[in-house]
């Protein structure tokens, strides 16, 4: 399998806990979120793109195991693994490691596709400019 990574640290704010002081868990999916937006930074390639190119990227598919508790005042370190794919789809695979006991907090996936903006039908092939960027990258691993 050919990836490439991308690692974010982000403190857990108040605002993320429950009543326990534990990050609720709905809040993984904002976390792989914010490793996705960081890894199109890194790797230049961003929401933007794919709507400037007549694309929306929902998600159709995501998945958490939870592992271990973060809390509040506590930073995690996340990190988004881009898959490459033969079909017209991104699928990223997400380790969450809370960076203050060193324990993997989480692990997931999401796996998104491409709609058009303009006919809202699913995108069989991958479009132009994601075959142009996915051509240019140093994967890692074997295909």
């Amino acid at each position: 399998m050919m990836i490439l990574e991308a690692e974010v640290q982000i403190p857990v704010r108040f605002s993320e806990t429950d009543a326990m002081g534990v990050v609720w868990h709905g809040n993984y999916l904002k976390f792989f979120e914010d490793a996705r937006e960081y890894f199109g930074a890194v790797y230049g390639i961003e929401y933007l793109d794919a709507y400037n190119n007549g694309f929306y990227t929902p998600i159709v598919k995501s998945d958490i195991n939870h592992k271990a508790s973060v809390y509040y005042g506590q930073k995690v370190a996340v990190k988004a693994i881009l898959e490459r794919h033969a079909s017209s789809k991104v699928v990223f695979r997400y380790v969450v490691t809370n960076l203050t006991t060193g324990e993997i907090a989480a692990t997931g996936s999401t796996t998104q596709v491409f709609l058009g903006i303009e006919n809202k039908l699913l995108e069989l092939v991958k479009p132009p400019f994601y075959a142009e960027w996915e051509e240019k990258q140093n994967w890692q691993g074997e295909e």
